[in-house]
């Protein structure tokens, strides 16, 4: 492996303040095989390279030395937008499983349910916006009113999810980073999706 990838696998972790235990944890390794990769005694494989790319929001062409920026670069401003969809496609599509499998494992099927119809419902209500954009789109693919189907969308579910969090009925959910990485095959795209979100949310919230 290229000496630069310890360095910055290291250097991208101490940036945010991320502790080695905690990043192992996230990345679903242990922390002394972390720590070998950092220090370059042992070579990593195509997916965890992937993996702690994504984790760090980063081009695996920058964590191996090959690309002086963390962000991947392109002379195409599209061909740059599809690689960022696709990782962001990628993202949600790991991180909707976890979800589910979360559910299955540590909720009631009343939550199961909710979290699937969420998820369901969030699509819809992105399709329809879409659809919507054209005026020349034939409006009767739709039997719902749009005012009635939104204040559906924003609320019903969710508050459905609120009720059965407060009534108790389901196991409590009790989840580490540690816990969801070593129960869930796909946790390190829901924990990096929360991360990316919570960037996106603060980037436009503070300015």
């Amino acid at each position: 492996m290229n000496p630069e990838f310890s360095r910055n696998i290291t250097l991208q972790r101490k940036e945010r303040k991320i502790s080695q235990k905690q990043a192992a944890a996230d990345l679903g390794i242990s922390q002394a095989l972390l720590s070998h990769y950092e220090k370059g005694i042992r070579e990593c494989g195509l997916d965890f390279l992937t993996k702690i790319a994504d984790y760090y929001n980063v081009s695996c062409d920058y964590l191996l030395g090959r690309a002086s920026s963390p962000n991947k670069t392109y002379p195409d401003e599209t061909l740059m937008h599809s690689e960022e969809c696709a990782q962001k496609i990628k993202l949600i599509s790991n991180s909707a499983e976890t979800l589910i499998s979360v559910s299955e494992k540590h909720g009631s099927a009343d939550m199961l349910v909710s979290v699937t119809d969420s998820i369901m419902i969030s699509l819809y209500k992105i399709f329809r916006i879409i659809y919507n954009s054209n005026s020349e789109n034939d409006p009767s693919l739709f039997r719902i009113p749009e005012t009635y189907a939104e204040n559906y969308c924003d609320s019903a579910i969710f508050r459905k999810m609120i009720s059965i969090k407060k009534s108790g009925e389901e196991s409590p959910v009790s989840l580490t980073s540690s816990d969801l990485a070593n129960e869930f095959s796909s946790a390190s795209s829901l924990l990096s999706l929360i991360k990316r979100t919570e960037e996106k949310i603060s980037e436009n919230f503070w300015r």
